[in-house]
């Protein structure tokens, strides 16, 4: 078996590529597979002769397979999809923080943990020492609002 086989080469090539497909999803690699055996066909038949006609060919039938068939493939292959919650306020809205600094009185900013970081905080106008909990309003710019957490009382 003789490897300086261009005919060769290019099959092989594609297979591998294709069988590489089951390795790394995405329906992009069984497509560049394909247009290796398009090369490896047309030089076996005479249409194509040389490297620089080789390549040329390839990459010609690589984009018109990618252009043609990628919807294709996305949808045989599939893929990881996640959509997650992309606004930030949602995700602070009634949590818990901690008062580092004491926050207020009137207009006067705070500081407060919250997932493991300080940020400014302002309140709602009445002294909220340090210590004491919290629960988060909204934000603004670069600070949180927040109110002091009601103090339930058991019932019995």
């Amino acid at each position: 078996m003789e490897f300086s086989n261009p005919i060769l080469v290019w099959a092989v090539v594609g297979l591998v590529l294709m069988l590489a497909e089951l390795v790394v999803p995405g329906g992009v690699i069984v497509l560049l597979g394909a247009a290796c055996l398009v090369v490896a066909g047309a030089l076996s038949i005479g249409i194509v002769e040389g490297v620089v006609q080789s390549m040329t060919l390839w990459f010609i039938a690589a984009i018109v397979l990618l252009l043609a068939f990628r919807q294709v493939t996305q949808r045989l292959v599939g893929g990881d999809s996640h959509v997650d919650n992309t606004d930030e306020a949602i995700d602070l809205y009634n949590q818990i923080a901690h008062v580092k600094q004491t926050i207020g009185p009137g207009q006067a900013t705070g500081r407060v943990e919250f997932q493991g970081c300080e940020w400014p905080a302002l309140g709602d106008g009445s002294i909220i020492v340090a210590g004491t909990d919290v629960r988060i309003i909204c934000r603004e710019n670069i600070a949180l609002v927040v109110e002091p957490v009601a103090v339930e009382t058991a019932k019995n």
